[in-house]
């Protein structure tokens, strides 16, 4: 063991360069990854990440204006109070859109429990926002604002205590770890100064408070403490972390998934980078090996002193690496030190942290135990290696090339690339899985920029929903009219919702009838046909999956008592509900039910033109009588994807950038012999240069063919398989544009070449010698 550790010490001290590589590379890479891993924990669970920003708080209790909530701050376990707040209820309207909201009398400084993440505008301030002509200002959580289409400078309608309508100017918009606004259901949540509270609503009928717990599983039983502490006479809500959080989980499902494929596949991609510099290192020092052996070292010395050395280097890299982001990961500039700042106070950091680091260096061990079980095998004699042929003959085709006055470099580096098939597809292979990966991160980021771009085609045809404010208070062909009198409404669909008994009523479904006959609703068929014909219907992917039926099948449900029976006759993209919709034409409905009446309308409106502005005209139009809402876009919530989708393409394009220098320094080494040759028979340094240049650019060249060709057919089954798993159904992968591709392509080649030219000009310019240094 003492002249394999000798052996190793100076082994490293002749070739400091070299291990310098390994460590730095492995270092790299390791913090590529736990960059990525930061930014997936980011953007995949948004409600964690915004919880542990602003210290949300585990329970909100909602009591009536005389409770004691002072004595909430006094029970055991709470670590912090969020509030008490003064709070009234009022209805905000903007654009035609109205809103349910709560409003709670705040300080001008967010306080630190539940504190208000601001994403636009600006905090609450007496100067601007406690005087003038209208009541005030207020800051309006994200999903309210979204449904108001509200954003800083604008102004909202509210009715103040008289009954007057009032305006609130807009100070900024912020997010929360609190329940989500929900129309019909759960209210937003607006911030106010007190005074501004006091004008719109003076009695103030409610407090709400918050509480921050040291022991999140001691959530019940808080509640019951407080409920007893305040009396259940004066306790009106009770809303606990984990159902913010279970209305928030669907939202993250689709990007979780998708990113453990992606972080799955950047490990593989970093072990094999890592793996290959350390294998090109042990096949660099063959004479080295037979010299020991020639001198009595035995198989397994050989292999211990190279698992040791490569361990250590290992090891050594990826500490480095792990501890310069757990150091200074929240200095980087812009959204990724955001998000390694906040990962550190993430749930799951540490195993993550540990697991990536311990994960690498279990692959990095087995491929270097692999690299030494070879370096073993290696005869003590090196000549035996003089005798074997360093590459293929010269092919028949290359041959006539020459004679036809090709360039010898573009000849000789073709040869020098592809020298025999199964040598060619290695690092072909090799480089072309950090480029296939690219391209699925392009195809998941193309289809993310289409939902938002052309959501016609993605299951979103129409943008609007309408509907009367008291029901039935317009005739329907009055209500028709106003709506397609609009320059920008192509078409206003009536449609109802009705609840429907699945087979075996062991559960309730969506029926949707949308359109008529003679004015059928677009769907976004994918699978089969549109419904034309009576009790005909399309279905999303989750209800064909809980009926357990397909395209053609007949379906039994129950509505009302009443038995609906209908024609599957095509699959359509649903974006909403889990898919878990069927959807027929309203005419269909009316069969069974002569008196059903439309309860919205669905408009659709030309390309180009702006819902906010359409919805603005119809308020106007319609005098205040409609009730106008934006129908949620699934890119809204994708929208985190694309900052970890670019942020993976650099990771990828690292690793790939190590692995292409790893092939180059390995294929000048392995063909030094024949470059001697090629020199001595006359050809130019120029030309030898180009030669080496040619061989990477053709082999990075087939692996981008390779790799955006598989990747392509890769990234649309794995987004296709995503979306029938979540119920949107498959069909909605969008492959990015050929230029892009091409892009990609061009830039694998040009870092080839680029990378190739400092070893190709020092290979170039080494004397002409044959000696055994430069053969083995």
């Amino acid at each position: 063991m003492r002249a394999t550790l000798r052996w190793a010490h100076a082994d490293l001290r002749a070739h400091r360069g070299e291990a310098l590589f390994v460590v730095l590379a492995s270092a790299g890479i390791i913090a590529s990854l736990l960059l990525a891993g930061a930014l997936l924990s980011y953007a995949a669970n948004p409600w964690q990440r915004i919880f542990t920003q602003s210290r949300g708080a585990h329970v909100w209790i909602h009591t009536r204006s005389d409770a004691d909530t002072a004595a909430l701050a006094r029970l055991t376990g709470v670590e912090g109070v969020a509030g008490p707040y003064r709070t009234g209820q009022a209805t905000l309207e903007s654009r035609g859109a109205r809103a349910r909201v709560e409003l709670r009398a705040t300080a001008t400084r967010p306080e630190s429990v539940a504190r208000p993440l601001l994403t636009a505008g600006r905090w609450l301030d007496p100067a601007s926002d406690g005087a003038g002509n209208g009541l005030g200002g207020v800051v309006l959580e994200a999903s309210v604002a979204r449904v108001l289409w509200a954003e800083p400078g604008d102004t909202v309608t509210v009715a103040d205590a008289a009954g007057a309508a009032r305006t609130l100017r807009v100070a900024g918009v912020a997010e929360t770890a609190d329940l989500r606004y929900r129309p019909g259901g759960q209210p937003g949540t607006g911030w106010v100064l007190p005074g501004t509270l006091d004008r719109a609503d003076p009695g103030s009928p409610g407090v709400t408070a918050g509480l921050r717990l040291e022991d999140p599983a001691d959530t019940d039983f808080t509640v019951q403490r407080a409920v007893t502490v305040l009396g259940a006479d004066h306790v009106t809500q009770v809303a606990k972390w984990q159902q913010a959080r279970a209305e928030a989980g669907g939202d993250d499902r689709l990007l979780g998934q998708l990113f453990a494929v992606f972080g799955l596949g950047a490990l593989l991609c970093a072990a094999l980078a890592a793996s290959g510099a350390i294998s090109a290192r042990v096949r660099g020092q063959l004479r080295d090996i037979s010299i020991l052996k020639a001198i009595g070292f035995t198989p397994g010395q050989v292999v211990r002193g190279f698992l040791v050395q490569h361990l250590a280097f290992a090891l050594l890299g990826v500490t480095l690496g792990t501890t310069a982001i757990a150091l200074l990961g929240n200095r980087i500039p812009g959204r990724i030190g955001d998000a390694a700042g906040v990962w550190q106070e993430l749930p799951g950091h540490t195993a993550v942290l540990l697991g990536v680091p311990g994960a690498a260096v279990l692959l990095i061990a087995a491929a270097t135990g692999l690299a030494a079980w070879r370096a073993g095998r290696v005869p003590p004699v090196p000549v035996a290696r003089m005798a074997l042929p360093s590459a293929a003959p010269m092919t028949g085709l290359g041959r006539r090339a020459l004679g036809l006055r090709v360039p010898p470099a573009l000849v000789l580096g073709w040869r020098a690339a592809f020298p025999r098939r199964g040598r060619a597809l290695v690092p072909v292979a090799r480089l072309a899985l950090p480029l296939l990966l690219i391209t699925v991160a392009l195809v998941a980021w193309s289809t993310v920029d289409r939902f938002g771009s052309r959501p016609a085609e993605m299951g979103l045809p129409a943008a609007l929903t309408v509907r009367a404010e008291q029901p039935g208070s317009i005739p329907d062909r009055e209500l028709d009219r106003a709506l397609t009198a609009q320059p920008d409404v192509v078409a206003a669909h009536p449609g109802a919702e009705v609840a429907a008994l699945a087979p075996g009523q062991t559960g309730t479904i969506t029926l949707r009838g949308l359109g008529t006959a003679s004015a059928p609703y677009p769907y976004t068929v994918v699978e089969g046909r549109a419904a034309e014909e009576p009790d005909e219907a399309v279905a999303g992917q989750g209800l064909l999956d809980l009926l357990d039926v397909g395209v053609g099948d007949w379906v039994r449900l129950t509505v009302q008592g009443r038995p609906q029976i209908l024609h599957v006759v095509g699959r359509s993209i649903e974006p909403e509900g889990g898919g878990r919709v069927i959807s027929t034409t309203l005419d269909t409905l009316r069969e069974s039910d002569p008196a059903l009446r439309p309860d919205f309308h669905l408009l659709e409106l030309r390309p180009g033109a702006d819902p906010r502005d359409v919805s603005s005209a119809l308020a106007a139009s319609s005098g205040g009588t409609l009730e106008i809402r934006e129908i949620a876009n699934p890119a809204d919530r994708l929208a985190p994807a694309r900052v970890v989708i670019a942020a993976l393409i650099a990771v990828l394009a690292l690793i790939g950038l190590i692995e292409l220098l790893t092939l180059i320094s390995t294929g000048v080494r392995d063909r030094g012999r024949d470059l001697l040759a090629l020199k001595a028979i006359g050809l130019t340094p120029r030309q030898i240069s180009s030669v080496i240049v040619t061989a990477a650019g053709l082999t990075a060249l087939a692996a981008a063919a390779v790799g955006t060709a598989v990747g392509m057919v890769s990234g649309r089954w794995l987004v296709d398989a995503q979306g029938r798993s979540s119920g949107i159904g498959a069909g909605i992968a969008h492959p990015p544009p050929a230029s892009l591709l091409v892009l990609v392509g061009a830039g694998a080649v040009l870092g080839a070449v680029a990378a190739a030219t400092l070893p190709a000009a020092r290979t170039a310019r080494r004397r002409l010698a044959d000696s055994l240094s430069e053969t083995l």
